[in-house]
């Protein structure tokens, strides 16, 4: 049995809160922390557990051996060093953190330590993704010629109102390295490493200082084309978020709202997988989908010796870099190689 906390009582808190809640069995949440007290209170008292507004004091008083974080972007690696330095094991919500240097910095924490870093991106166990990448892994596609990533949804104004981290460069950042950031990292778990790419991002019509749409083109090192395209400003709501593949022998689509509907799949030669198409489409409550259940899973999987981690902090920090040299090429005006020069 281990023992958690978490920090960031927010949107995404009650999809960590809710799996923690049916692993009871292997893991004990002791406590929440959020430095908004009428959020830290309500999630405590839901969970029937001891709720924080001081981090500092949650980590002195409680015995933990991981902890979760789901605070803004921005500080996601200062809470992640500090719960490193205390030989907690760290799970953090996607992006790990909004710079190289900072993700750098948790990276290393958690190797002096010796504790493992979890870096959330539930996306890739969603059964509509695991299909399409046994598809790429079994070479059912053949050669793969084009990729193309859709990310269809809608934030009003009053979303980015309603926390003055959102849309800012410091603590957030915009429709790529938020909204968009699973689909970032999906595509190069899908395709593989990213040679170069060219970006255009630009605010519309939302009143932040960062993106609210953008398109960017991917050449993958394995000759792959692939293009991303984002925007925050679908009327009237979230339309797509998608992933299509084409190659010389399948042509494939996961749709839906999240990547949660198999559109297309037509393969030249039959698999068994073939009947699992329908089994596979599943419709989420929301567009962060059914994975984190099975990425807490992993979770303990990986600290029982029994497994490895999905994603761990360098598995993380690629989708980040990717990330970052989209909005390099968009403000430099040109292409950007990867890996980046830090």
């Amino acid at each position: 049995m281990k023992t958690i906390a978490l920090i960031g009582c927010g949107r995404i808190s009650g999809k960590h809160l809710e799996s923690i809640a049916q692993l009871k069995e292997d893991l004990k949440l002791m406590a929440v922390c959020d430095i908004l007290e009428d959020r830290a209170k309500a999630a405590g008292e839901k969970y029937g557990v001891s709720w924080y507004t001081d981090y500092d004091q949650m980590l002195e008083q409680e015995d933990l051996d991981i902890l979760s974080i789901c605070t803004p972007s921005g500080v996601h690696h200062q809470h992640g060093v500090a719960a490193a330095k205390r030989g907690l094991h760290v799970i953090v919500e996607k992006p790990m953190a909004i710079t190289l240097e900072a993700a750098d910095q948790l990276i290393q924490a958690c190797d002096k330590a010796k504790v493992e870093l979890f870096v959330v991106k539930q996306n890739r166990l969603n059964t509509t993704l695991q299909m399409l990448k046994r598809a790429v892994d079994k070479g059912r596609f053949g050669k793969i010629y084009i990729v193309q990533s859709n990310v269809f949804w809608q934030r009003p104004q009053n979303y980015y109102d309603m926390a003055k981290w959102r849309g800012t460069w410091e603590f957030d950042g915009g429709s790529f390295m938020n909204q968009a950031s699973h689909y970032v990292d999906a595509i190069q778990w899908l395709i593989g490493p990213v040679e170069h790419v060219m970006a255009e991002t630009a605010t519309m019509a939302r009143q932040i200082e960062t993106e609210d749409t953008g398109s960017a083109i991917l050449k993958f090192r394995n000759g792959v084309i692939g293009t991303i395209n984002v925007t925050m400003l679908t009327y009237p709501k979230n339309f797509e978020g998608s992933i299509t593949i084409l190659g010389e022998k399948g042509t494939a689509k996961v749709g839906g709202v999240a990547v949660n509907h198999i559109d297309k799949w037509e393969f030249e030669d039959y698999d068994d997988d073939d009947r699992l198409i329908e089994e596979s489409n599943y419709n989420p409550p929301n567009v962060y989908g059914l994975g984190h259940l099975p990425y807490y899973k992993n979770v303990i999987a990986t600290l029982k010796g029994d497994s490895d981690a999905d994603t761990d902090g360098r598995s993380g920090r690629k989708s980040l870099e990717l990330i970052i040299a989209i909005y390099r090429s968009a403000q430099l005006g040109k292409k950007i190689a990867l890996p980046l020069k830090l």
